[in-house]
């Protein structure tokens, strides 16, 4: 992808760079560059590590940062390895992400001089925060970089609402050819802490009523239909009020979703992986779920072709290295409960953020792990779409969304002859009792 070919070229961009620090002179002997340690990029991510420990133990387990007058408690995410660099004789730059307890993520540059070993931090500057810059580097005539003020660019070219959202949003199907009785089950959106969800009208054929699902609380409207009913029309109207979701609490129990699900298992093979991704991860949960996140987009290609694609199945994803989203998430949250994570999934719509009315071009769908007591939501596949996106996307997700359901394995009574519900975003329609696919076509209009 162009986003990951620009990051190649920063990394060697900013590997060549002369940065603007202080001068450093050892008065006790005679430096020369033959008596100055060698250092590699683990020796400054050691030094790093080493200066957030010991001012996260002295300040009751968080790292302290102020900002823009705010005195902020915060938590190592990881250490951008691409960006660590040898500036000079004991000089060196460290980019790191550490997070707030609300979710917000702050990329924050260091710099360093000293020996492996024996590192002290000379600057610390808050570069980013979600991924937007707060400066951007720039080179001086004399060869030295510094930073320069970066405009406050708007991100809703790249599918990005902050804040809230207020949209209409129409589900529609047609109703293919049935030579028998059938059941239909679709999913409706409910109000949580971040959508507020009322039902305009619904008009469907048949005999339909709402079913409640248990375990994770969906909503789910239930049609009865005849032959009669072929070629029919059903559409859902809903009023979505939509706020940019962040890391949040919630009532729910985090050990329920390190359960395994019928395409998402919980066995070996996963726990290598993960565990493979962990190797010189050091920290909490947190970091390790950065870890797997980029992993997975290392890892995963989005690509929607051949078979196997799309039906949330870990193990596909796992050998296959392509997919949707459905695949993507599923793949991250089976690497997360493989060593204790709890994560959950999805699915809904995205709006355009581009425009105020029109088509939606099917289903999104997202994932959630449990690290420091919360919550925080990830959206893995277009964070491989939008590299500049993927720290936003770790911890956010945009305000122009409606969830239609949650979790995998859907029961619910009256059931499908099928069996549970893999995932529940297009209507599942049984013709006597066989699965017969409905693509239904999704419609918004912005409200002002």
């Amino acid at each position: 992808m162009i986003f990951k070919h620009l990051t190649t070229i920063a990394v060697l961009f900013l590997s060549q760079m002369t940065f603007a620090t202080p001068d450093v002179t050892d008065t006790a002997t005679c430096t020369t560059l033959d008596t100055i340690p060698k250092v590699v990029t683990y020796d400054i991510k050691a030094g790093i590590e080493k200066h957030i420990e010991d001012l996260s133990k002295a300040n009751g387990g968080f790292f302290p940062i102020t900002f823009d007058g705010e005195d902020m408690k915060m938590k190592l995410v990881r250490v951008h390895m691409e960006y660590l660099a040898n500036l000079g004789p004991r000089r060196h730059f460290a980019c790191v992400d550490l997070a707030t307890e609300e979710g917000n993520v702050y990329d924050v540059d260091f710099f360093l001089e000293g020996d492996p070993g024996d590192m002290t931090v000379t600057e610390t500057t808050v570069h980013k925060l979600n991924g937007r810059p707060f400066y951007l580097w720039r080179e001086q005539e004399d060869g030295v970089w510094v930073h320069v003020d970066a405009d406050d660019a708007s991100r809703q070219l790249l599918g990005i609402v902050e804040g809230n959202d207020h949209f209409e949003f129409t589900y529609q199907a047609t109703l293919p050819t049935m030579t028998e009785n059938a059941r239909m089950w679709i999913p409706i959106p409910t109000d949580d802490q971040f959508q507020e969800i009322t039902i305009n009208r619904i008009e469907i054929p048949g005999k339909h009523q709402m079913l409640t699902e248990n375990k994770f609380g969906n909503q789910i409207l239930y049609v009865e239909l005849g032959p009669e009913d072929s070629g029919m029309t059903m559409v859902l109207h809903f009023d979505v009020k939509r706020l940019e979701k962040s890391v949040h609490l919630d009532e729910t129990s985090p050990e329920i979703y390190l359960a395994p699900e019928k395409l998402v298992p919980n066995n070996d093979a996963f726990k290598e992986i993960a565990l493979g991704a962990l190797v010189d991860k050091n920290g909490g949960d947190l970091v390790k779920a950065r870890a797997l996140y980029d992993h997975t987009i290392d890892s995963m290609r989005y690509a929607k072709f051949g078979g196997g694609w799309g039906n949330g199945d870990a193990e596909f994803a796992c050998d296959a290295a392509r997919g949707n989203c459905t695949d993507y998430h599923s793949y991250f949250i089976a690497l997360c409960r493989a060593v204790d994570i709890p994560a959950r999934f999805a699915i809904g719509a995205a709006v355009p953020s581009s425009r105020d009315d029109g088509g939606v071009s099917g289903y999104h769908c997202w994932a959630e792990f449990y690290a420091e007591g919360k919550w925080w939501p990830v959206d893995i596949s277009e964070a491989d779409k939008y590299t500049s996106l993927s720290t936003y996307y770790f911890g956010h997700n945009p305000a122009n969304r409606v969830e239609f359901s949650r979790g995998r394995d859907l029961i619910v009574e009256p059931g499908p002859d099928s069996g549970p519900i893999n995932f529940l975003a297009y209507p599942l329609l049984e013709v006597g009792g066989k699965p017969v696919k409905v693509k239904p076509q999704f419609g918004f209009q912005r409200v002002s």
